[in-house]
């Protein structure tokens, strides 16, 4: 018995000690403890200090929630910084008939993000994301502009972690 034990707690201990340097939230995070993200600039017209400002807390929020990484202000061991490139609207969908209109519109955001991983600096980029959501033309862009928002930064976010700590 003490023999089937023994080899049960060794396979459990491989497996585990296989894991290496991933997590169990999927990322690989090597020796990091800490993580830091400059605020997003808008530098494109239409993107406003508000959004950049609730984009920059959607990637504070996606790293807190998706790794055990700890937040600081500033000096991180990975370090996020970057701007809104892009932030435009275009038709999609055009309705047929005689008054071909839009049927549907598409908000599309473009970022550029530079990341440093301070303690593994082969790992860093500079890299842009593009997402994009889409809206019914009939309804007005400032009244459901939010909840693009949000729906586009799940994205924009999952993608900027995936490539700096998810390593895909």
């Amino acid at each position: 018995m003490s023999l089937l034990r023994w080899i049960t707690v060794m396979l459990v201990a491989s497996i585990l000690c296989g894991c290496g340097i991933y997590s169990f939230t999927g990322g690989q995070f090597g020796e990091a403890k800490s993580f830091s993200v400059g605020y997003l600039k808008p530098q494109t017209g239409l993107a406003t200090p508000l959004y950049a400002q609730r984009l920059t807390e959607s990637l504070k929020d996606v790293m807190l929630s998706q790794s055990p990484l700890k937040w600081t202000e500033e000096n991180g061991d990975l370090q996020f910084s970057g701007m809104v490139t892009n932030y435009s609207t275009a038709p999609v969908a055009i309705n047929s008939g005689s008054s071909e209109t839009a049927a549907l519109n598409r908000l599309s955001i473009t970022i550029q993000i530079h990341y440093e991983n301070t303690l593994e600096p082969a790992l860093n980029f500079d890299k842009s994301f593009t997402k994009y959501a889409d809206f019914n033309a009939n309804q007005d862009l400032f009244t459901i502009e939010e909840s693009l928002w949000k729906l586009i930064n799940e994205q924009l976010t999952q993608e900027v972690y995936n490539a700096s700590v998810g390593n895909w």
